[in-house]
């Protein structure tokens, strides 16, 4: 009974956020962590910066032996700043140029490997091990953290598009929404087929429909939910 007390108190809350690209999820998860104070968790930016590295070194994106040992070699962090959450890469800022196109088009052929992964994983568990957090990313809700709080994001894929195409509108990045649609199309693909870690809808998940929603009644829906379920669970 002592064992079970102390495990209930040392647990560290945890709300997992899946889904796939251009979901609302990323955006999503930040505001929901910094509404409720817990520590936001981009785990979809931890395999941007391997794949960004990777593209720096001209390290081949299908070489899993030189990614294994590119992400063993590699430090990331990440840190509140101002009130924007900033991710640092062998203690360099890269929060900006980890959403390059060119990031977008080959981060799927980093994250299929296993040992890179494995390696990021345990890393990010170790993370949820020491903080309350909202975690976002592929496969937040399946693999990293199961027994977490657990949402899914999901979209229609030209509203999806609509909302990359902004993205990069913002940033002065030329690009189609025909463009977007089929990146987005192949990026699904490609989540979806790969052996390690694939996009899948957690059976507890709460499945959230974002095509309607704006960026605040998501969130609030987030924290709504999760508030009820630990209300009644206590």
């Amino acid at each position: 009974m002592w064992l079970i007390s102390y495990l209930q108190v040392a647990m560290k809350k945890i709300i997992a956020i899946d889904g796939p690209a251009a979901s609302g999820k990323s955006t999503t998860a930040k505001l929901v962590a910094q509404k409720i104070g817990f520590l936001y968790l981009d785990t979809g930016a931890m395999y941007r910066t391997i794949t960004l590295k990777a593209l720096e070194k001209g390290v081949d994106v299908n070489n899993e032996e030189e990614l294994e040992s590119l992400t063993k070699n590699s430090i990331i962090t990440f840190e509140n700043k101002d009130g924007q959450n900033r991710i640092f890469l062998d203690g360099k800022d890269v929060t900006e140029k980890i959403r390059d196109p060119q990031v977008d088009k080959n981060v799927s052929y980093v994250s299929r490997h296993k040992k890179v992964r494995k390696i990021l994983v345990e890393m990010q568990k170790k993370m949820g091990e020491e903080n309350d957090l909202v975690a976002e990313g592929r496969d937040t809700t399946t693999v990293v953290f199961p027994h977490a709080f657990k949402f899914y994001l999901d979209a229609d894929i030209k509203e999806r598009a609509k909302r990359r195409l902004l993205e990069l509108e913002q940033k002065k990045i030329n690009t189609t929404l025909e463009e977007q649609v089929q990146e987005i199309s192949r990026r699904d693909k490609l989540d979806s087929e790969r052996e390690a870690g694939p996009l899948l809808r957690d059976k507890d998940a709460v499945i959230l429909d974002t095509t309607n929603l704006t960026i605040e009644q998501q969130v609030d829906r987030v924290i709504d939910l999760f508030l009820k379920s630990t209300a009644s669970s206590s």
